[in-house]
């Protein structure tokens, strides 16, 4: 697996002689690492226990690093232990529960427990809707998984992606202040998801589904949305979605073209797939086509096919293309790509049309390298953070939820998603959009905000809000 200039600390128990230390950086310059700091942990008169931090670029040059310090011999140098920063982040879990008020008198647990709570129990009897002022469901989310399409790594199951759940956990509260509780549920049946999900919900103020392969992601959260009178949002449907069409609208704006006037190419015909081209859709766009891996979506296909692409080939692909991806990309204006690495070569970037917009959003590895259509694409977005114009989910999903809670929508409908995508790119003023800022950053506090303050007002509009803002 390919890092990114990770950190590894590697503990040495080192002969305490001359030149032993030296011996064990050599070995590790050898193979590519680049020393960071070096600590004594333990000093004895016959050796010393250091920690040697260093910077690597792939698990393979870890595993090497460790078997040739390994046949240096114990008698010089003994591995104690390896620990990659990444991992030693998540121990123990990135997120916990915390009281918001503290107990330290017999007064305070009358009033947070027995007897007081009592009289609060009986209000929400009496009056349910009461539950969203004084319990934590206002502003809880549960983010839901099945581990079946956990980010660029499959099927791995739900356990396997409790880290990225903790992860997305981190985000809401980071970014929207918002409680959010990882669900993993064992079970990939969806009437048994759909029940589960169903029978929990009364915990929370939202469902995030996430992670949940297609096409039964699509028939999951249009039965909850049915069911549920909660903001029911599978972020990797929808807040790809809302983030492609944000960086969309800006990109256009840097290469003087209206988005019912280009022509588009999308590969994936998944949940983030299809969710990006009925998006660009409802903005304006006229010629849109979808391609997976058997080639162009058309109607009448035969190979490949089930009832949601069959679908998605009724609303595109208007002048019935066929081919593989190679012939939908000549003379296109946009390409988007939400499949798997390497899909797309140089070449087929050449045959699109001038000023090209190259979103390449596969993870960890784009349908292209970056740097390969430099200077032939206009602009170029992906979905990694060290490139620039990343379009990354979290720009959405967090002002996406605050809103909903604040104004108590019953439901996340297509409103609400696009005025979250114009919030988005409206973050960045005209003046300062350029080929390589067309997003804003996730750190601008504002974006946030400003999509929470659009959601709700699309909320209120559409007649799905239950209160109102003061």
């Amino acid at each position: 697996m390919k890092l990114t200039e990770n950190l590894v600390t590697f503990r040495l128990k080192l002969k305490n002689a001359p030149g032993t230390l030296g011996m064990a950086l050599t070995t590790i310059a050898k193979l590519g690492g680049s020393m960071g700091n070096i600590q004594i942990i333990k000093a004895e008169k016959e050796f010393k226990v250091r920690d040697l931090a260093v910077y690597v670029s792939t698990d393979k040059q870890v595993k090497d690093i460790l078997s040739a310090l390994s046949a240096i011999g114990k008698e010089f140098v003994e591995v104690v232990s390896v620990k990659d920063k990444v991992f030693e982040l998540h121990e123990k879990g990135k997120i916990f529960l915390n009281n918001r008020i503290s107990i330290s008198t017999f007064e305070d647990l009358s009033r947070v427990y027995t007897p007081g709570v009592a009289k609060v129990c009986m209000a929400i009897h009496e009056r349910p809707e009461l539950a969203k002022e004084y319990t934590i469901i206002k502003n809880t989310v549960a983010v839901i998984t099945d581990g079946t399409a956990v980010l660029g790594l499959g099927d791995i199951g739900p356990v396997a992606g409790m880290p990225v759940m903790e992860g997305k956990a981190m985000l809401f509260k980071a970014f929207g202040g918002i409680d959010a509780f990882p669900i993993l549920l064992n079970t990939k049946d969806v009437d048994e998801i759909v029940n589960t999900v169903i029978n929990i919900a009364p915990t929370f103020g939202g469902i995030n589904l996430e992670d949940i392969s297609a096409p039964r992601c699509f028939e999951i959260e249009k039965r909850l949305k049915a069911a549920l009178k909660i903001p029911v949002f599978h972020d990797d449907q929808h807040g790809t979605a809302v983030v492609c069409l944000a960086g969309l609208i800006n990109a256009l704006k840097v290469v003087g073209k209206k988005i019912e006037n280009v022509s588009i190419v999308i590969s994936g015909a998944g949940a983030a797939g299809t969710s990006v081209a009925k998006i660009l859709l409802n903005a304006g766009a006229k010629n849109i086509v979808v391609c997976d891996t058997a080639g162009i979506i058309y109607k009448g296909r035969n190979t490949h096919m089930n009832p949601d692409k069959e679908a998605l080939a009724e609303i595109t692909n208007p002048n019935h293309e066929k081919g593989v991806i190679a012939d939908a990309m000549k003379g296109r204006d946009v390409f988007v790509g939400v499949s798997g690495p390497n899909i797309i070569t140089k070449d087929m970037v050449k045959t699109m049309n001038k000023d090209s917009i190259v979103f390449a959003m596969a993870n960890p590895t784009p349908e292209i390298e970056p740097d390969s259509i430099e200077g032939i694409a206009r602009i170029i977005a992906t979905g990694r953070s060290d490139y620039h114009n990343q379009i990354n989910n979290v720009l959405c999903f967090p002002g996406l939820f605050r809103g909903a809670l604040d104004i108590g929508a019953t439901t996340i409908n297509d409103e609400m998603n696009m005025a979250a995508a114009y919030a988005i790119s409206n973050t960045i003023d005209e003046d300062y959009l350029s080929e390589d800022y067309i997003i804003p950053s996730v750190f601008n506090e504002k974006v946030h905000k400003e999509v929470a303050k659009a959601v709700a007002d699309a909320a209120i509009k559409t007649g799905t809000a239950t209160r109102q803002l003061f």
